[in-house]
């Protein structure tokens, strides 16, 4: 008995020494060893620059990767990625244009063949992968368009900071540095993006256009034109800044009225454009034969291809109605 207690009580003061010893080396050298590895790292792949190994990936980025680069030798494929990659940058989602179709492509036909063995009918699955698609294509657009307006909500306090650094004596960079460090996402990180390309050379000129071109708002756009006129003929900045976050002010204003006013609108045209598709998954559940004979003979194509150009016709109609510019 006694021997045993004095085997636990090594066993204690062992595991009680590794563990200072692992938690000193943690604190100390551990920080000091990665850095020095990463500095190694870094001059060697300056000396021999050479492609990240794979061996880093796990198997499902590996496999994502190897689709996407076979993806990208396709003409179309790159131009339907360009589209994607500036929403996925108006969306700020970390992933690249390839690996979001890929990945939208997967669960389509993912989700389209396990339709059709639970249903056991193909029509399903092929409905179901291109519902995939469409909530896709949905997704990011929402994506982007809730992002752009909090961005276009910042954009009048961002002008006031930026009017009041000018007045006390700041420069247009310094400005821009203090609208990131006090405003949240999205504004000061795309400001801060911004900020690093002015700060590494980048003119200022090219370094607004990128940010106007990645964000894609209108109220930036008018920012933007604002200064760089201001910055061939001269004038007053802070001056020009403070009229255009009245003006920014009084359409966020003018949207949100309109906003109410078209929102019966908007969801009209939402239950026009959703309710013919609800019905005909709805009856092709219940009763898989009723609407078969709209698939098979002729008049029931030519009426359905009819349906669908009524529907977009009378959806773009309800858009152009309550889409009133300011």
């Amino acid at each position: 008995m006694a021997s045993e207690l004095w085997y636990l009580m090594a066993l204690i003061f062992g595991s009680c020494c590794l563990f200072i010893i692992g938690l000193h080396h943690a604190l100390t050298g551990y920080h000091s060893y990665d850095f020095k590895k990463r500095l190694n790292d870094l001059s060697k792949e300056k000396d021999h620059p050479k492609v990240p190994e794979e061996k880093t990936l796990t198997p499902s980025q590996r496999l994502l990767s190897n689709v996407s680069r076979s993806a990208i030798k396709i003409r179309l494929f790159n131009r339907l990625a360009r589209m994607v990659d500036k929403n996925l940058a108006g969306a700020d989602i970390p992933l690249k244009s390839e690996e979001y179709i890929v990945l939208a492509a997967g669960l389509s036909v993912l989700a389209g063949l396990v339709t059709s063995l639970l249903l056991l009918n193909p029509v399903h699955g092929v409905l179901a992968g291109l519902t995939v698609i469409i909530l896709s294509i949905l997704w990011l657009r929402m994506a982007k368009a809730r992002r752009l307006g909090r961005f276009n909500s910042q954009i009048g306090d961002a002008l006031v900071i930026m009017s009041n650094a000018l007045r006390s004596g700041f420069s247009f960079l310094q400005a821009m540095d203090m609208v990131r460090k006090e405003l949240p996402n999205p504004l000061s990180k795309e400001f801060g993006r911004t900020f690093q390309e002015m700060s590494l050379g980048t003119p200022t000129e090219e370094a607004l256009d990128n940010l106007n071109a990645r964000v894609g708002s209108e109220d930036l756009d008018l920012v933007i034109t604002a200064v760089l006129i201001q910055r061939q003929v001269g004038g007053n900045l802070a001056e020009i800044l403070d009229n255009i976050a009245s003006t920014i002010r009084e359409r966020i204003r003018i949207k949100g009225e309109i906003k109410t006013l078209t929102a019966q609108g908007k969801m009209s045209g939402f239950i026009i454009g959703l309710l013919p598709v609800v019905l005909a998954g709805v009856m092709s559940l219940i009763s898989p034969d009723y609407l078969g004979v709209l698939f098979t003979s002729p008049l029931g194509l030519a009426m359905l291809i009819g349906a669908v150009i009524l529907e977009l016709i009378g959806i773009l109609l309800i858009r152009k109605i309550i889409d009133i510019k300011i």
